[in-house]
């Protein structure tokens, strides 16, 4: 069970580096939720591969201060669509 948690953790890393993804997207992708993603790249990656934590980290809060901005795109659209 040890080794699927670490196992998911650095998969779910290497997808967020690699796609610049979000948690959201990242959790869609591997039939997670987006606490467990959360979860996994926050907490439990730090101890499994520190410099890939690092580097995920870096790509999470650029999405965290983005979020605002797709949030607004995605309301922009929303409306665009529905007239």
């Amino acid at each position: 069970m040890k080794d699927e948690l670490e196992k998911r953790a650095v998969m779910l890393g290497e997808y967020i580096l690699q796609y610049k993804a979000t948690v959201r997207s990242a959790a869609k992708e591997f039939g997670v939720s987006k606490s467990t993603v959360h979860k996994d790249v926050s907490e439990r990656l730090k101890y499994i591969n520190k410099p890939l934590y690092f580097d995920v980290k870096k790509i999470l809060e650029i999405n965290k201060a983005q979020r605002h901005i797709r949030g607004g795109f995605a309301t922009k659209n929303k409306y665009a669509k529905m007239n």
